[in-house]
């Protein structure tokens, strides 16, 4: 599981940066990965990186300003017409249908795979045997969303040495222990997975957070999670402005981080007035002075998400 910045910038692009997409990679989990948000120019971070559209399995929509979402048109029309079949979840607020719609309408796009359109306005928005996804609503000029992506745990390795005690040899019998099934021995006896299995791994806890002032809902999202996305669009001596733009800062940022427990923070959406990766170090020192743990988004970087440990 990794996760890569395809835009990092507020509001418009710059020289030096796109405006707000990320993909969280999990081809070893799913052999598929997630987009978060999709700005203007995400098709062109997506060729500069080793993604490929047709292993896109779902899209999840913050919030409908068009920073977050005027690359969707597009990225749906080259998903098709270069052979993406598989279907496509699209996640996002009550608005999402009709934009895409429209705009796929009005341009005569055809979409040739099955695409799935979930609006929604919070709570638990998806889960199957391997994933759980909880949504809740920040604060900011309109609806905005929160993600926390929770890995579900996974059964713990399994002890050779008490296999070979039992005579058992690899092969399916090791499966089925892994899958929670109970073996029946040849001597009558009744082999269960607790009898061979470590404890349970548990599953990693990534957060995504839209665009937001500080406020209450964030902390339940970002609860000891592994990895927080965040955003801070300014650094703290411009903590007005940032209020009254319904944005963060790098300070608010790591308070966010260090109240809700989590492990590490990535801090992204950065203003224009920041130009380039130097101009960010003092987001990064402010952030850091607070919550040490703290990174900068940097536009197709792989930052591994690494399972931490309770302290």
């Amino acid at each position: 599981m990794e996760l890569e910045f395809l835009g990092t910038n507020a509001g418009v692009p710059s020289l030096q940066r796109n405006v707000t997409s990320m993909a969280l990679r999990m081809y070893e989990e799913r052999r598929s990965f997630w987009m978060f948000d999709c700005g203007e120019g995400t098709q062109h971070q997506i060729l500069r990186s080793s993604l490929k559209l047709s292993k896109l399995e779902k899209i999840f929509i913050t919030h409908l300003h068009g920073d977050h979402i005027f690359g969707l048109p597009g990225l749906l029309s080259s998903r098709s017409n270069q052979g993406g079949t598989t279907p496509l979840q699209l996640y996002g607020p009550p608005g999402i249908k009709k934009y895409i719609d429209t705009s796929l309408t009005l341009s005569q796009s055809r979409i040739e795979f099955e695409l799935e359109v979930n609006e929604h306005t919070g709570g638990v928005i998806f889960e199957d045997g391997e994933v759980r996804v909880e949504s809740r609503l920040l604060e900011h000029r309109i609806d905005s969303y929160g993600y926390r992506i929770m890995e579900k745990d996974k059964p713990g390795s399994l002890d050779l040495k008490r296999m070979a005690e039992y005579g058992l040899k690899p092969g399916p019998i090791y499966g089925r222990l892994k899958r929670g099934e109970s073996i029946d021995l040849e001597d009558g006896r009744v082999l269960t997975p607790a009898d061979v299995l470590g404890a349970p791994k548990k599953g990693r806890v990534v957060t995504i957070l839209g665009d937001t002032r500080p406020c209450a809902n964030v902390l339940p999202l970002a609860e000891q999670a592994d990895l927080l996305v965040h955003e801070a669009t300014f650094l703290h001596e411009l903590h007005e402005t940032a209020h009254n733009y319904h944005h963060s800062t790098a300070l608010q940022a790591a308070e966010a981080a260090r109240d809700a427990g989590a492990k590490e923070l990535i801090i992204t959406h950065f203003s224009s007035r920041y130009k380039d990766m130097e101009h960010l170090q003092p987001l990064l020192a402010e952030a850091r002075s607070l919550f040490p743990k703290t990174l900068l988004a940097e536009e197709l970087v792989l930052f591994p998400v690494t399972r931490h440990e309770e302290q």
